[in-house]
């Protein structure tokens, strides 16, 4: 399979994860805790296991590393081409009633993610993209390329995190920039608002980030025009100690 056809692969997956996640939303959960005292909901193992069985149907031969599989059985040795997969990418939000939750699922070909899907539930959007080839959304089943942004002479929009907020390494880092508004929000969403030209920077400067919460985030950024860099400035990789992130900004179109 060409990365066309494994990019409409994970949106199919994507649309019948976020199908799922909305069914047991409608239904009713529980809210349990796993072992880091982070929530876990049915909706985030039924989503992983529809996107687990149809990667693995559809290429058997390459890893799927999923967040709660990792969390429940441990974390596999990364392989040179593997998927990464978080079915429900802003649990608490999700918990919280708040429409921002998405799922993610990333392709990792040589540490770098080469193509994601971000597909958000609560409104059935899916959001795609292939690192150099470009990106897109589908609404209404109609797709059209999207872009990120030049950031406007009137300043940046910036991107904050809900529930991951380090208040110090933030108001540093903003301290150099011209931001004229802020908006706060949970989950890799935030991703695709920058692909879509809807916001210009999102610094997330506190380490323990996890790699499937920004994996298809990075891809579709970068397939968009964007960049995911950690401390020194170079694109984020993949299949670190852990699965476990530094910190990171994500910038759309530099000017």
């Amino acid at each position: 399979m060409d990365h066309t056809a494994l990019l409409d692969l994970a949106a199919r997956l994507a649309r019948d994860a976020c199908g799922a996640i909305e069914a047991v939303r409608r239904a009713g959960f529980a809210i349990e805790r796993k072992g880091d005292a982070s929530p876990v909901t049915a909706a985030d193992r039924l989503a992983e296991g529809i996107i687990t069985e149809g990667l693995l149907k559809a290429v058997p031969d390459w890893l799927v590393v999923g967040e709660e599989a990792c969390s429940e059985s441990g974390m596999p040795e990364p392989e040179e081409t593997f998927w990464l997969v978080d079915p429900l990418d802003g649990t608490r939000e999700f918990a919280a009633g708040r429409d921002e939750y998405v799922t993610c699922i990333a392709l990792i070909v040589a540490r770098r993610p080469v193509l994601g899907v971000i597909g958000v539930p609560s409104n059935g959007e899916i959001y795609g993209g292939i690192v150099g080839q470009g990106a897109w959304v589908e609404r209404g089943g109609a797709r059209r390329p999207i872009r990120a942004r030049t950031p406007p002479a009137e300043g940046l929009h910036l991107l904050d995190s809900r529930s991951h907020r380090d208040d110090a390494a933030t108001e540093g880092f903003c301290s150099d920039l011209r931001i004229a508004t802020t908006t706060r929000m949970g989950s890799a969403l935030k991703f695709a608002w920058m692909a879509e030209g809807r916001a210009d920077v999102m610094p997330r400067l506190s380490s323990g980030i996890m790699e499937w919460d920004t994996a298809a985030g990075q891809a579709l950024l970068e397939a968009a025009g964007g960049c995911v860099v950690d401390a020194d400035g170079a694109p984020l990789t993949y299949g670190k100690p852990g699965y476990r992130n530094g910190g990171f900004v994500a910038w759309g179109a530099r000017a």
